[in-house]
């Protein structure tokens, strides 16, 4: 009997943990002064956000990530202020986790990439090809790829820099950990962890929060990158790799693919 694809399993249960959901089982835009009043040199005009047009056509799309299947994200992105935490400096973090905007953002669009590995059950003919303990370890190797969720989103003024500010302030404040809810689904994060980042664009910033389940600790990792005005947050979750205790990180190819995408 040909058996069910984990794989497309694995990555609509890892969306359901970006938005939160399953790992329970504030800055302004901003506008500059033109001038100092005093004639000395004229500033440079604040930036202007990209229109919702223009930033679709810069996120990654369909073939433009080697290795990895990109879409929609399945389920959609939370709206902005259905999640929010114990602590409202904590907020930006639940945020980049769950695919929000951080900051004020005037405009935003999302994609999700999900790794595209063979689902060893796929070789299956019979349950008997799977007995002894197989289909367990089949189960955790279908489940070991990763998903993440890109989310661009464009700034008038200095709105970019302050949301990746609001963000690494958070990081420190909340190294403790922090609980949130959305939508009245409850979770626990017991740790925050600045971890090193890609290094792309004008500055970044990653980190681990370490989600507390019955089924034990679930590590999800999110970066931030600033490209000019426009702000690039990925958030990555391994549900194999969770359940094996296996080291990931943010998909490389995934931010590799988008910051050339920005240049």
């Amino acid at each position: 009997m040909k058996r069910s694809s984990g794989v497309r399993l694995c990555a609509a249960a890892a969306v359901s943990a970006l938005s939160f959901a399953l790992v329970t089982g504030c800055s302004n835009g901003g506008s500059s002064d033109s001038g100092d009043g005093k004639g000395g040199k004229s500033e440079k005009p604040a930036a202007k956000a990209l229109s919702a047009a223009e930033l679709k056509k810069l996120i990654i799309a369909k073939g433009e990530v080697p290795g990895f299947k990109v879409g929609p994200v399945e389920g959609g992105i939370p709206e902005d202020g259905k999640v929010r935490t114990d602590d409202a400096k904590c907020d930006p973090l639940l945020d980049v986790l769950t695919g929000i905007a951080p900051g004020d953002p005037a405009t935003n669009t999302s994609r999700m990439a999900t790794e595209d590995k063979k689902d060893p059950t796929d070789d299956a003919t019979s349950l008997d090809d799977l007995a002894d303990g197989k289909f367990e370890d089949a189960l955790n190797e279908s489940m070991d790829l990763d998903v993440t969720v890109v989310t661009l989103s464009s700034y008038d003024g200095e709105g970019a820099e302050k949301a990746l500010q609001s963000v690494s302030d958070a990081v420190k404040a909340c190294s403790g950990g922090f609980s949130g809810d959305q939508d009245g689904e409850k979770g626990k994060f017991t740790k925050v962890a600045e971890e090193k980042s890609s290094g792309t664009g004008d500055e970044s910033l990653a980190f681990t929060a370490t989600n507390d389940t019955p089924d034990g600790a679930v590590p999800l990792h999110g970066e931030v990158v600033r490209h000019g005005n426009t702000v690039a947050t990925y958030s990555t979750i391994n549900i194999g790799a969770a359940m094996t205790k296996k080291a990931y990180t943010v998909s490389a190819p995934v931010i590799k693919a988008q910051a050339a995408k920005l240049k």
